[in-house]
This record gives C-alpha cells, structure tokens and sequence, in this order.
C-alpha cells in the first residue's frame, strides 16, 4: 500500500517511505488489552478504542503501545 501520492513530489523518497511505514502500522488491525480482539482503532491521536468490546484506553499517536510504554508497564 503506498501512500506517497498524497505527498506530491515534496520531501523526497526518504520521506515518503517514512511516512508509508508510519501510515501502514496506523492502519493495520492491533490487539485489544482487554478482550484480545484484533478490533482496536484510532478515535484520535492518542485514544484508541476497540471495536468489539467499547473499550477506550490512551496510547501512542501511531500505535496503541509505544515501545516506552511497554517497558513502563513491565
């Protein structure tokens, strides 16, 4: 899936691969904490919610769980 298009022809190949990365691990399906339904999506920056059991927690822009939050809940 590319999403390089929807930067024209600014910034370069080096940004435009950034941001496919960036977009692709936003979009794909992530693992609710709390039921374990692949369901969760971004409300937000920041809020997400799963789709299969309501549950709202607060995450990382991009992701649900950033890398510092996982060593904090360690």
């Amino acid at each position: 899936m590319s999403f390089g298009p929807r930067l024209r022809t600014r910034g370069g190949a080096t940004l435009r691969k950034r941001w496919t990365r960036v977009v692709s691990t936003l979009r794909r399906p992530h693992k609710c904490p709390r039921c374990s339904a692949m369901k969760v999506r971004r409300i937000s920056v920041g809020i997400w919610r799963c789709r299969k059991c309501g549950f709202t927690f607060a995450g990382g822009a991009y992701q649900p769980q950033t890398k510092l939050g996982k060593l904090a809940a360690r």
